[in-house]
Parts: C-alpha cells; structure tokens; sequence
C-alpha cells in the first residue's frame, strides 16, 4: 500500500496487522482518485474509519488543505499518526482516537465542516448509514459536500433520507457508493 500520486507520491504506507482493517486496495484508490481529483484542492477531508489513515493521506498528497482522521483502535491511531509524520503532511491533520459518534461530535464542537468524507466501516454493518445520518444532523457537510462509502459489493446500497444517490462504482468485491444532500 503505497501514495499513489502529489506531494508523497511513492511513499509506502503502513497499515495494521491482523483482521480487523481491510486497506482500500491501490488499484481501487487509484481509480477512486481518478474520479474526485478535480475536488481535491484546497478541501476540507475526512477519513473516518481510518485503519491506516490511507484515504485521507492521499487526499492530503493531492492537495486538500486539511484532513480529520478518526479510529477507535489506538494501534490504528499510532500508525496514522506515524504514516503522516513520514508523508510530511502532520501539519494539516487532526486525529482522532476514539468511536465515530464522539469524533463527529468533537468536530462539530471544533467547528470544521467537510467537502468529502469518506466512510470505511467494516462490511455488512449499520455503521456507514448511522455515520451518514449523523453527519447530516450534526450539519458538518458544507455545499455540494458529498459522502463516499466504502462496502462490500454483496452489501444493498446506502439509502438514507436526506442524501440524493450520486454515483456508484462497482468492483469486484467492493463498491463505492456517493452521496450527496
């Protein structure tokens, strides 16, 4: 798993050991990049489930102005932390050691809004749907902000009240699912 493209291009990325985090596949985030590149620039991101915090290093590589990262898992929170200290790009991100709901409660608190957040829950869960739903009452999506979710490709897509379907991208085991308010 590496940096695919801008500032650390090429850098190789660490990720957790063991079962519990499934890395978005370079040939996949290659070809998610591909499709939000020109929305990148000077953004505000956010990477919840951040496993490895790849997703949103990217992001920050290409050009966003700021990233959240957000994860439960403390091993997860060290090696973000560590995979941004060697991109260089620790300066524009705040991370998060703790569940989704305290973490966008925290952002909330703290101000920010977002211009795409991506959502990396583990497969056949509710937890990309109540991480939506929250995110559109806490009202932390700012104008033609949208929502990228990651899920199983065997998993029925994402339809929350509030959110129009803007796009889906099928791969082999997995699908990106937009969503837009």
């Amino acid at each position: 798993m590496r940096v695919i493209s801008g500032s650390a291009r090429g850098l190789k990325l660490k990720a957790p050991e063991g079962m519990n985090t499934r890395p978005t596949t370079d040939r996949i985030k290659e070809s998610l990049f591909n499709i939000i590149v020109a929305d990148l620039y000077d953004i505000c991101f956010l990477d919840l489930f951040g496993g490895s915090g790849g997703i949103g290093i990217e992001a920050l590589s290409r050009g966003a102005r700021k990233a959240y990262f957000a994860d439960s898992s403390r091993k997860s929170i060290e090696i973000i932390n560590d995979n941004l200290k060697r991109a260089r790009l620790d300066d524009r991100a705040v991370v998060l050691n703790c569940d989704f709901r305290q973490a966008l409660n925290r952002i909330k608190a703290m101000g920010d809004k977002f211009d795409i957040v991506f959502l990396d829950p583990p497969y056949n869960t509710t937890l990309a749907a109540d991480a939506a739903k929250l995110i559109a009452q806490l009202g932390l999506m700012n104008e033609n902000g949208y929502i990228i979710a990651e899920q199983a490709a065997d998993e029925p897509l994402l339809e929350i009240e509030g959110y129009e379907l803007l796009r889906v991208k099928d791969y082999k085991t997995t699908k990106m699912t937009f969503l837009g308010i």
